[in-house]
């Protein structure tokens, strides 16, 4: 197949690796991509990912067979509304649909309409009406913007101040929400469906603040890893939580849409918590996430590009479960300094080739450009090291080394990431 791939980070560096594994001969176009990206797939240069019109042109134009949209704001902008009204197939909802992401309020009613269970939340205009809900919900608060912040748009402190500074920030650009703050274990769980049929991932846990021990700022991901062994404990297996959360969380939402008129055609993430009560939603993307996505489908074995040709094409039901190894899969993701308040740019990177030798090792690029020949930084999260291994105790030892030899001025990264599951 001609595939195009649209974004630049290392979750479509991921995605694209999958796509060229399965050794096919997939023809695979990226765009705008990265350094990384350019190695394994052919950038078209100039395509605005964020243009319904350009993309679908182009995609007429070179007969892509299917198109796979990334990130979140080609998805809010209509992108894949255009491509379907073309006729071509294309992995991503529809503008309508995309507001479980686009719009955290939009998300919410949604979860009311379909009975999934989820914590209490006010939408609040105005600095009184944030303080009003923070006091009724009490501390710890979360305050959360309601559209796109790129992962960074959240507070969960026990500091009112800090929390009515937060909602300050975002409140000129719309509502914000404030949410009952949930106690409990993270999971991410990904759905691929096609508007009526949905397939479950594998579970994986990301590390959303930058430093060691869950401190500092929230950031877009700084790891991850998959499977969760600790499942097994509370739900009796991998198996059996993915059923129920299947069941109770995914179906549901994937129903409402569909009988709103705004089938969800594309990938669901659910952002889980499992609270003393029983699993509830954090939130919803309309996407894969980043950085679980790197250890997800490190870990597929069944084809990915049939699976998502299917969900484009209205066919998933006739597709088995997706199939993943047994062997484990870490993450780590090397940041710029001053990320994520203000990331230092522009400067080299080296090491990346020593790194990649390390058994089950490989390297998805995030923010990387090439500058007279030279490998740089153009952004906050740099690149991933994803390493593959026996267990998540081997996966972690090849991650960590391979890091060690990648070498960034500033550059820092978390060193506890799966420590804790790990053992």
């Amino acid at each position: 197949m001609k595939i195009l791939v649209l974004g630049s980070g290392a979750r479509e560096h991921a995605i694209i690796l999958a796509l060229a594994a399965e050794g096919a001969g997939h023809e695979i176009f990226a765009a705008p991509g990265n350094a990384g990206i350019a190695a394994d797939a052919r950038i078209v240069p100039g395509l605005d990912q964020n243009d319904p019109a350009a993309v679908t042109g182009y995609a007429n134009e070179a007969a892509i067979d299917l198109v796979v949209i990334g990130p979140e704001a080609p998805l809010v902008a209509g992108v894949a509304d255009a491509l379907r009204e073309r006729g071509i197939p294309v992995f991503g909802p529809g503008k309508a649909a995309a507001q479980l992401e686009g719009s955290k309020a939009f998300a919410k009613r949604i979860m009311d309409a379909a009975g999934v269970p989820t914590g209490r939340a006010a939408r609040a205009h105005t600095r009184d009406e944030v303080a009003a809900a923070i006091d009724e919900f009490g501390a710890p608060y979360v305050v959360k913007a309601d559209g796109l912040a790129a992962g960074k748009g959240v507070i969960v402190t026990s500091d009112r101040d800090a929390a009515l500074a937060h909602a300050d920030t975002y409140l000129p650009s719309g509502p914000v929400l404030v949410e009952e703050f949930l106690a409990g274990p993270e999971v991410s769980l990904f759905f691929v469906s096609d508007g009526d049929s949905v397939r479950a991932l594998s579970p994986a846990q990301d590390f959303k603040r930058a430093y060691d021990g869950d401190e500092g700022p929230n950031t877009g991901g700084m790891g991850a890893y998959s499977p969760l062994p600790w499942l097994g404990e509370r739900f009796g297996g991998e198996d059996a939580f993915v059923a129920q959360v299947t069941a109770e969380v995914a179906e549901p939402v994937i129903r409402q849409l569909d009988a709103e008129g705004t089938p969800f055609i594309g990938l669901l993430y659910a952002g889980l918590i499992l609270t003393e009560s029983g699993v509830k939603v954090i939130e919803f993307n309309a996407r894969f996430g980043d950085p679980e996505t790197q250890v997800v489908l490190a870990r597929l074995r069944s084809p990915l590009s049939r699976l998502l040709l299917a969900a484009a094409s209205g066919t998933l039901e006739s597709e088995p479960a997706p199939e993943f190894s047994l062997e484990a899969a870490v993450t780590v993701v090397l940041a710029s300094e001053g990320y994520p308040e203000a990331p230092q740019t522009g400067r080299a990177i080296e090491g990346t080739d020593a790194a990649a030798s390390v058994d089950g090792v490989h390297l998805a690029h995030a923010a990387t450009a090439t500058a007279d020949s030279a490998l740089v930084a153009t952004g906050g999260r740099v690149l991933n090291v994803v390493a593959v291994g026996a267990d998540l105790a081997d996966a972690r030892e090849r991650a960590y080394t391979a890091l060690e030899r990648i070498t960034l001025e500033g550059g820092h990264y978390r060193r506890d990431i799966a420590a804790r599951a790990a053992g």
